[in-house]
């Protein structure tokens, strides 16, 4: 499914009305398109939803209603249990280790949940946590899962290709915990993840000269090669020791790799559905942009410049202009370079500027695709000039799980 711009600002300007703004939207038939198109690359292989991306429970439940989609890789306990109490979904993999005591008293106490819901593990003091909330002869047993660090290394750590995770990065590391693992009362082993962190600091970063962009693509290389084989090993080592039930690995800008992996049961993705502008210079898979946010012209402080309300949604990571939200509709729109995008009003400069009145509605783009969510009550749920929903976000459930 592919449209101008022009013929997607009609669409949404269509479908909103004159609904109160801002507000935040989605494009069903690009998110259809892009959620086609990941379990393309998947191969045949499940994809676990990265729900950090989505947010939202009516897009969750109609992915988990999809051929090709299969269980919630969660970023919070908190949200796995919400998630899995309210049957939004039956299997849920906890992305991040977790000190939540009062999330960890509900899991514990829940047989159904325990079930259902798998922790991640990086260090054996998170399993000290868990038994000190309740010990093993108390509760429900738990079902774990190991983490390891996917991310290249050289010169001794001195040089390094994506974000600091788990410090399991041996086969011998994770053996080790395993063990410890499957000798203990209270845990069962079920699970490695093996995200590709340093594909996904690789699409995060900015663009850089000739010379550092040739660099990173070299370093990338040696990073796939040292993850192909290391990943592989690290399974062996594992499953010498006990049965898996997956190895979930992924991520929307590695897909296509990750599921010719032979180790890797499962991909995860997310981000991919959404289509945030930071993935616009992904490598391996570009997805058309499905997610909105609309805000109002409200002056015009000179030729070729309007304001719009509010504005300031910047996505976390290291600071700099990526960060920044994008004008998008319509075309010839862009950031001034003094005040960027502001708490409370935004001005935005281009020849298209002076073709907009007060009231006029200019959509943006944000650099990742959850923390949209985070700024909005609802998503207005659009299929072509037709407004099909409204759609809570967590936001709107009343849900922080950060």
């Amino acid at each position: 499914m592919t449209s101008s711009r022009a013929d997607l600002r009609h669409r949404l300007n269509s479908a909103i009305g004159d609904d109160d703004v801002p507000l935040a939207a989605v494009d069903l038939d690009a998110w259809d398109s892009n959620a086609d198109e990941l379990v393309r690359l998947a191969a045949g292989k499940p994809i676990r939803i990265v729900s950090a991306a989505v947010r939202n429970r009516t897009l969750l439940r109609q992915l988990l209603a999809r051929d090709g989609f299969s269980g919630v890789l969660a970023y919070t306990l908190r949200e796995a249990v919400w998630l899995v109490g309210t049957g939004i979904c039956d299997d849920a993999v906890v992305a991040y280790p977790s000190a939540d005591r009062r999330a960890l008293s509900r899991l514990v106490g829940e047989e159904h949940l325990a079930g259902r819901i798998t922790i991640m593990v990086d260090d054996i003091a998170q399993l000290d946590l868990v038994d000190a909330v309740a010990p093993p002869e108390a509760r429900a047993e738990l079902r774990v899962c190991l983490d390891l660090d996917c991310s290249w290394q050289a010169l001794g750590g001195r040089l390094r290709l994506g974000p600091l995770r788990s410090p399991l990065r041996t086969p011998e590391d994770m053996a080790r915990l395993a063990r410890a693992v499957v000798a203990r009362p209270g845990f069962r082993l079920v699970g490695i993840q093996a995200y590709e962190a340093h594909v996904a600091a690789a699409h995060d970063a900015p663009p850089h000269g000739r010379v550092r962009a040739y660099l990173r693509r070299l370093m990338r290389k040696r990073a796939d090669q040292d993850l192909a084989s290391r990943r592989a090993a690290v399974v062996d080592a594992v499953r010498d020791i006990c049965d898996l039930e997956f190895v979930t690995a992924g991520g929307t800008g590695s897909i296509r790799s990750t599921a010719a992996d032979a180790s890797v049961t499962e991909v995860a993705a997310g981000s991919g559905l959404l289509g945030p502008t930071l993935l616009d210079r992904s490598e391996d898979f570009v997805p058309l942009p499905a997610a909105f946010f609309a805000l109002p012209v409200v002056r015009r402080p000179r030729n070729g410049v309007v304001t719009v309300a509010g504005g300031g949604y910047v996505a976390s990571g290291a600071a700099g202009r990526d960060r920044l939200p994008v004008p998008w509709l319509p075309e010839g729109l862009k950031l001034g370079t003094p005040e960027g995008a502001g708490q409370t009003q935004t001005p935005l400069h281009g020849p298209t500027a002076d073709g907009l009145a007060l009231g006029d509605l200019v959509w943006f783009r944000h650099a990742k695709a959850g923390e949209l969510a985070e700024r909005f009550d609802s998503y207005h749920l659009v299929r072509g000039e037709r407004l099909v929903d409204t759609a809570p976000t967590y936001r709107g459930d009343g849900k922080t799980f950060l």
